[in-house]
């Protein structure tokens, strides 16, 4: 901690996959603390266990070992910077072990610990709705484990699937001694992992106003400066490009957000509802009022399995009609591999999925592609046997030749068969995921604090005010009242709306009711559920848009699974707004 009492923490990556360029863009950094690495979305897992199962000793994140520790590895020892990332995935013990033997190598005195015990396996038979063939069984542990291996003196730690927000509580709760039942700070503390849990997102990328931010190329990663009080300010390294304002810090908050009031987490169960951001001076922006409660008795349990197999065929086709003839040629496909794969008693496709990308694919009814003169073509499809998409497989090179004139069959050869690994949630007793840190070579147990636990409850919250129907009303697109930014949580698309200016809201509560949401994705979804719910602080608006990506991360076979662009969809849904707004906004 420096002199001032002030723990300065920089978010180095969103996911796993995310640039190399922010660790030492972060370690110029003056006075920082720690940098933080968050890899393991549920997506992340699946493809670890994947790993796995052809190496059991990988199931980590590579990248962090060679790309990150490999490559700044001097100068993180020099400038004592402390690490901490759940890169551990399946195997923390083995990246751990991988870094310790790189510094070793290198003569680099480093002090590298793993926390364990969030594989719960030796309980996989007593989840409830335990699927068959599971691969892994992985708990979302929270931040004890990482302050416990810091107060021994850890300089790297490693963990698995700990909740994202962890490998920002963890070293505040070590930094400021903080008690696990300081419900407020706690919840601040998770708050701040948050919103730099995924990189730049949080300064500048993703933002609505995309247009506004310089500097792509040099993108800032946010840095926090945090106080034992529990606030905080979101800035970024000076020099870089990004955007570290209000609103983009606000459009991260609401990312992957779900109901406000009970955003449950492994140490503490945050309310989000009055949560204010303000300037605090140039890219930097101040975060208070987050508000904790005790958490659940049971942990969230991340599960992968093994069911049928899946592939995603890309053809491209242009000239005229470019979209008819993309149709006519996905029939034909469809068609052609259903006749063969009967030919050979096999059965038909579990599932299928049709896109034309450049042609509004997920916008349905209001699509406007239709006069394009470019369309790829994606195909995806799962099956039980492999041997039935060998056909599709095969055959989509077949149209560069037969079919539609201006057709590319493929691109980069053939497209690859994989096993699809699916991703199912689950609870487990708290009691029953003991956790272990390994350091100095030895194992030991972390000691788990004493605190009470409730069941998960939303908090009770009048809805805001809708205005009525405007006597001289005016229609506008949503994107001229508000930012907005979606995300996923398993097969729930989460869409957050903040107004631009507070006297928007009523308008945009009056149009976006949960049935007009539902509406206006109706050709996305599976049914028509959407909950809406209300953060006044942030003047803002949280849609949960249920069973609407296609089951989900790795599961899905739509090519946005992650629901990245349904805030980019919203935005162009249509708001009537007293004209007098209007010719204020236009006056700006």
């Amino acid at each position: 901690m420096a002199r001032d009492g002030i723990v300065r923490i920089g978010g180095a990556s969103a996911a796993w996959g995310d640039s190399l360029t922010a660790t030492p863009q972060l370690l110029a950094v003056p006075r920082l603390d720690y940098l933080i690495y968050d890899y393991l979305a549920e997506l992340t897992m699946a493809i670890l266990a994947r790993q796995r199962q052809k190496n059991p000793r990988l199931g980590y994140a590579h990248d962090f070992v060679s790309g990150v520790v490999g490559e700044c590895l001097e100068k993180i020892a020099a400038r004592g910077v402390k690490l901490v990332a759940n890169a551990g995935g399946l195997n923390p013990l083995g990246c751990a072990q991988a870094i310790e033997a790189l510094a070793r190598e290198r003569g680099v005195p480093l002090k590298v610990a793993a926390v364990t015990g969030d594989d719960v396996m030796q309980h996989a038979a007593s989840l409830a709705g335990a699927p068959r063939g599971m691969l892994s069984a992985n708990a979302y542990t929270g931040a004890a484990g990482i302050a416990h291996a810091l107060d021994r003196g850890a300089q790297v730690v490693v963990t698995g699937r700990c909740v994202d927000s962890a490998v920002v509580l963890g070293p505040l709760v070590h930094e400021f001694g903080w008690r696990w039942n300081d419900w407020d700070r706690l919840a601040q503390g998770s708050l701040a992992g948050h919103i730099i849990e995924c990189g730049a997102q949080a300064t500048g990328g993703l933002f609505t106003d995309w247009e506004q931010v310089p500097g792509w190329d040099n993108i800032g990663y946010p840095v926090l400066e945090c106080a034992p009080d529990g606030s905080f300010v979101v800035s970024k390294p000076e020099g870089t490009g990004g955007l570290v304002q209000p609103e983009t810090v606000a459009e991260q908050i609401l990312y992957e957000l779900g109901d406000p009031s009970a955003y449950a987490l492994a140490d503490v169960v945050c309310d989000f509802r009055d949560v204010h951001v303000r300037p605090a001076g140039e890219q930097r922006v101040s975060v208070s009022g987050a508000r904790g409660r005790a958490p659940t008795p049971e942990l969230k349990v991340s599960v992968t399995y093994e069911r049928d197999f899946q592939i995603e065929a890309l053809s491209v086709i242009r000239g005229m009609q470019a979209l008819d003839k993309a149709k006519k040629t996905a029939e034909a496909f469809l068609a052609r591999t259903r006749r063969m794969m009967r030919e050979k008693g096999l059965g038909d496709y579990a599932e299928t999925r049709v896109e034309f990308l450049g042609a509004d694919s997920l916008y349905g009814p209001r699509a406007g592609g239709a006069g394009t003169r470019e369309v790829v073509l994606r195909i995806a499809a799962r099956h039980a046997s492999r041997a039935a998409l060998e056909f599709l497989r095969k055959e989509v090179a077949s149209a560069g030749v037969s079919m539609a004139p201006g057709t590319r069959g493929h691109f980069g050869g053939r497209p690859e068969i994989r096993p699809c690994i699916r991703h199912h949630a689950a609870f487990i007793a708290r009691e029953r995921v003991p956790l272990m840190i390994h350091i100095d070579g030895r194992a030991e147990p972390v000691e788990a604090a004493e605190i009470p636990t409730a069941p998960l409850a939303s908090q009770p919250q009048p809805a805001g005010d809708a205005a009525p129907a405007p006597a001289d009303a005016r229609r506008v697109s949503l994107v001229e009242l508000a930012w907005a930014r979606s995300g996923d949580k398993g097969n729930i698309s989460n869409i957050g709306v903040i107004a631009r200016r507070p006297e928007y809201l009523p308008w945009i509560r009056r149009a976006l009711t949960p049935d007009a949401v539902a509406g206006w994705f109706a050709h996305l979804m599976n049914g028509r559920r959407v909950e809406r719910y209300e953060l006044p602080g942030l003047g803002a608006l949280n849609f949960m848009l249920y069973e609407a990506l296609g089951g989900g991360g790795s599961t899905s076979l739509s090519s946005d699974p992650l629901g990245k662009s349904y805030a980019q969809i919203l935005l162009e849904f249509p708001v009537e707004i007293p004209a007098h707004l209007v010719a204020e906004k236009v006056a700006e």
